[in-house]
Formats: C-alpha cells, sequence, structure tokens
C-alpha cells in the first residue's frame, strides 16, 4: 500500500500523472513536464514535498548533539531562523542522507530530510544518541506538511495568497525561516530559484494550494522538480552521492567544516582518506541521445561515470552530472558511451542554470 500526501486528493483532480515514488503515491508531472519547469524558471510554481520528514530536536544539548552528529557545524546558526545545508555521514564517511537544519532557539532545531531516507536517518540519529547519551528529543513530524513555491514570482505570489506572511517575511534572507503560529517559511528550496518552502498542519495543505493555484501558481510535479534541480547542480542522495560515497567525491566538500577542533561523525575517515574523484557537470555537444546515470564518461585522465543526467528545458541540450578523475579539467571534450554510441560531451562546473540564468557555454 503506497503512503499518500495530504494533497493526494487534490493531485489526482487536477489529472496527475502519479508514481510509486519510494513508496509514496506522487506526482509526476500535471500534463507537459517542460511546461512545468519552464513555469518555476519564468513566473511561479509549486511542489509537493509533504513526503520529506521535519524532525524536530529539542531540549537540552540540542546544539552540543547536532555538533557532533552533523558533518557542517551547527555553531554557523546564531541568528533564529538561520538555515545551513549539511550531510550526515557514517563512521566512514558515507553519507548517510543530505538535510537542512534550521536553528530556531539553542534547545531547538529542525532538520529536513529525504523522504526516502526518513526511516533509517530517525534510527541512526536514536542510535547516535544513546551511544552518546544526549539528552534532546528526537521529534518526528508526520503531521506536517511541505509545499515548496519557487520562481522568480513565487514570494509575490505567496504574499498574494497569504497577506498576513507578508510583512514578515520581505526582508527574509535567502536561507532563513520564520515561524508564524503554526506556519513556517523558509526561503529555501530545490530548484536554483528564489521562493519559500512552506511547513504547515496537513489539514491546512489543501485549502492552501487552492488558493496558490488561484493566485497563478502552476502545480509541478516530480520530473520537473528533477529537471530543475539538475539545472542548478543539486546533488540527489542515492544518485549522486549515498553511504558509499564521500561528500568530497561528491562534490560537497563546502558542507563540511574540517577546519574546526570539532569532532563529528565520519570526520576521521575523511582526513585519512585522500579525495578520489571530482563531481563535474557534462553538456552534451551533439544530438542523438540523453545523457543518464550510470553510462560511461572516458577522459584523458581515464573513465568516469554519470550520476544523473536529463535533457535540460532551459539549455534545450542534454547535461549531466559525472564523477570523474581528479586531473580531468573543466573545458575538456570527453566521450560518453549512450546506447553503443560515443557521443561527445563537454565538462563544465556546475550549476548549469540559476535564477534563470543559463551559467554555462
Amino acid at each position: 500500500m503506497l503512503k499518500t500526501t495530504p494533497l493526494n486528493a487534490a493531485h489526482r483532480a487536477l489529472g496527475a500523472r502519479m508514481v510509486d515514488f519510494g513508496g509514496w503515491d506522487m506526482p509526476v508531472n500535471y500534463g507537459s513536464q517542460i511546461e512545468e519547469h519552464h513555469a518555476v524558471r519564468r513566473d511561479a510554481g509549486m511542489f509537493d514535498v509533504s513526503h520529506m520528514l521535519a524532525i524536530d530536536v529539542r531540549g537540552t544539548g540540542a546544539r552540543d548533539f547536532l555538533r557532533r552528529s552533523l558533518a557542517n557545524n551547527v555553531d554557523r546558526l546564531r541568528a533564529p531562523g538561520r538555515a545551513l545545508y549539511s550531510c550526515m555521514l557514517n563512521h566512514a564517511g558515507g553519507v548517510v542522507d543530505d538535510l537542512i537544519v534550521y536553528f530556531f532557539a539553542d534547545e531547538f532545531f529542525r532538520l529536513v530530510v529525504n523522504s526516502g531516507r526518513a526511516a533509517a536517518d530517525l534510527a541512526w540519529l536514536e542510535s547516535l544518541r544513546e551511544r552518546h547519551g544526549a539528552a534532546p528529543e528526537l521529534l518526528p513530524r508526520h503531521e506536517l506538511a511541505m509545499i515548496a513555491v519557487q520562481g522568480p514570482r513565487a514570494r509575490e505570489r505567496v504574499w498574494q495568497a497569504l497577506p498576513k506572511t507578508h510583512a514578515p517575511t520581505q526582508a527574509l534572507q535567502s536561507f532563513y525561516a520564520v515561524q508564524l503560529g503554526e506556519l513556517t517559511l523558509a526561503r529555501t528550496g530545490y530548484t536554483g530559484e528564489d521562493g519559500f518552502e512552506l511547513m504547515l498542519p496537513a489539514a491546512r495543505a489543501e485549502p492552501l494550494w487552492q488558493q496558490l493555484i488561484g493566485c497563478g501558481v502552476k502545480p509541478c510535479g516530480l520530473g520537473a522538480r528533477d529537471t530543475l534541480r539538475l539545472e542548478a547542480g543539486m546533488n540527489l542522495w542515492g544518485q549522486d552521492m549515498d553511504e558509499q560515497v564521500s561528500p568530497p567525491d561528491a562534490g560537497l566538500a563546502w558542507t563540511v567544516d574540517l577546519a574546526s577542533e570539532r569532532e563529528f561523525v565520519g570526520k576521521a575517515a575523511l582526513l585519512a582518506q585522500p579525495q578520489r574523484w571530482r563531481l563535474l557537470g557534462l553538456v552534451l555537444t551533439e544530438a542523438g541521445g540523453v545523457l543518464r546515470s550510470h553510462q560511461k564518461v572516458a577522459t584523458a585522465q581515464g573513465v568516469g561515470e554519470i550520476t544523473s543526467g536529463t535533457f535540460s528545458p532551459t539549455l534545450e541540450r542534454s547535461i549531466a552530472l559525472a564523477r570523474v578523475p581528479m586531473e580531468a579539467e573543466t573545458g575538456a571534450l570527453v566521450q560518453v558511451s549512450v546506447r553503443g554510441k560515443q557521443l561527445e560531451a563537454k565538462l563544465v562546473q556546475p550549476p548549469f542554470v540559476r535564477k534563470g540564468r543559463i551559467l554555462v557555454n
């Protein structure tokens, strides 16, 4: 039996094509995936991300617990509402999950983790809490729905639907959140565009969804979410990294704080093992195929592999993220094996697109 979000009936009423996404019944599109993609790049689109899980970390020692549990340093979070992107590592330095942590008070942090990793993440955090005798509670917020409204006009559309949120969030900076009663608005996202991620009680989700549609926000499915995040050069757990891949090998060294004396799970392993791979972007330079995960990439320095690939509606050509030898350089031409053919592609530094602007040649 597939799990459903509070918006499942609304998706079906809109004629969404539904798929099994890690055990959840989720919309992949509502018609044209490319139109949904362009709506986010050019105006405003929204995604049901209620399958993701918020976990509140509350109580004495919450900061100390997360200081040990996450690869990025929560000591950077001092202003209420400030958010931080981080990986959570195992003892071998592999990525258990990537997540966002929000700071609301010294005894109150909120993690938002990936849906497919929620149970594993909770079990891992509980094991770390027991091992260190940590005091804070871990409170999974299954009763919360989440809607991501993204695009250059996303914030004004939200303010139109929820006028009382305008004043408290008008000056809200990127990677900050504010709590307004039962509603949390975070200026974060997974598309490379501006907008809000909204967390609210499940009973309020469908009325808000309908209000946003009435304000001109286009419902978007998982298909557009994937092409948008890949254009933005954002990693996906299970494809671009997993428990056998370290953050440096996944292009996420910037999310790891090795400078401070703070000890955290996986630090010793990272210090002991050299980085083996670079994660770079690929742009297909010729027609005849689409770049997909697991395709081999032949560089002058050796063979790498695509971790995520798709057709980019913004660039109107195929793009990918690929794990390639450390010596490989951006600008180099490589050969990709696509259905038995060798196609030429160019190595580039991601992201490909941010804030509607194409960033690669």
